[in-house]
């Protein structure tokens, strides 16, 4: 029987080698994967990449690229902004929602991450559970990103970090007062505001707080920062250079939303609450927004008013971590 070559036999094993630079490889499932200057990195290469973008230029630095993308949450600005970020790279978008990958119970979880892997030069994701993300980053060859989990949303507050150094010049010393719920969002920013040297105010009412979890995961990594926590919006907001609000109910908190309503209905940001801050303090929220309960026309449309700055910013940033994690 005629023998198949040897180039048959080490293209055999080659296939079954983990890509180039898979030890040195990062996630980024939580902004606790990265340090200070590897964020400020990030937020450096976006900020380029924006400016170059609105000059016309879109260097085509991720050519034949592709981003998978999983999700099991709908999604306005996460899919479009990634989409759009990996296609002015030069590359390409494949989106499933997870019962399409298989997700939901059809296959295993380790063998759609080694598979989508496979194909794919990064893989972002948003779901309900934060150890979903965490599990298949296990098994995956390339980068997987958090597109929002229950617990966090690292590429929002990368987001406010760039919308907030590009609006008031530095991040160092700024006073973000979140008005609302400790949720995936609050979280998220109480991490960046530990990296960057922000000082963050946390406005809730009593029973909404941080978890004590996640005081003490934020209290290893920074011990020298603390966030404060104020069950009085005016008097949170008084120094305030950034005013920041989210919806009170989100997405799987449908059956708590009439209860939530009640306890958030003095914290709703609006005229009379952002006269109680400095006239010269930014409004912000990562949207969608639930007008006339969290916030009103007036704030959310009006001069303080960045949240469309800061949508627009989701692509920017994107794009300069799709080229940070992948080395370009």
């Amino acid at each position: 029987m005629e023998q198949a070559p040897s180039s048959y036999f080490n293209f055999q094993r080659v296939r079954r080698r983990r890509p180039a630079g898979f030890l040195n490889m990062k996630h980024l499932i939580s902004l606790f994967d990265l340090n200070p200057s590897e964020l400020v990195e990030i937020l450096d290469r976006a900020a380029a990449l924006k400016k170059l973008f609105q000059q016309g230029e879109r260097p085509q630095l991720l050519p034949g690229r592709v981003l998978a993308q999983l999700f099991e949450k709908p999604s306005l600005r996460t899919r479009n902004s990634f989409e759009a970020a990996i296609v002015n790279l030069g590359g390409s978008g494949i989106f499933m929602t997870t019962a399409e990958a298989g997700l939901n119970g059809r296959e295993s979880l380790s063998d759609v991450a080694r598979v989508l892997s496979s194909f794919s030069d990064l893989i972002t994701m948003r779901t309900f559970s934060h150890s979903l993300i965490s599990e298949f980053a296990k098994y995956s060859q390339c980068p997987v990103i958090n597109g929002l989990s229950d617990e966090r949303h690292p590429c929002q507050a990368m987001t406010d970090l760039l919308t907030i150094r590009e609006t008031l010049g530095c991040l160092k010393d700024q006073h973000l007062v979140f008005v609302g719920d400790g949720n995936n969002v609050a979280m998220s920013l109480a991490i960046a505001s530990a990296m960057t040297g922000m000082k963050m105010t946390l406005a809730v009412p009593k029973g909404y707080e941080f978890s004590p979890q996640f005081v003490s995961l934020l209290s290893n990594a920074y011990p020298d920062h603390q966030t404060a926590i104020m069950h009085d919006p005016g008097k949170a907001v008084s120094s305030a250079t950034v005013v920041y609000t989210d919806v009170w109910a989100s997405m799987g908190q449908e059956d708590d939303a009439e209860r939530r309503k009640k306890a958030f209905a003095e914290f709703q940001v609006n005229d009379r609450l952002m006269k109680r801050a400095p006239a010269e303090a930014l409004f912000m929220h990562d949207l969608p927004a639930k007008r006339g309960l969290e916030v009103t026309d007036d704030v959310i449309d009006g001069s303080q008013s960045v949240v469309f700055q800061q949508a627009e910013n989701r692509m920017h940033l994107a794009r300069g971590l799709f080229a940070w994690l992948l080395g370009k």
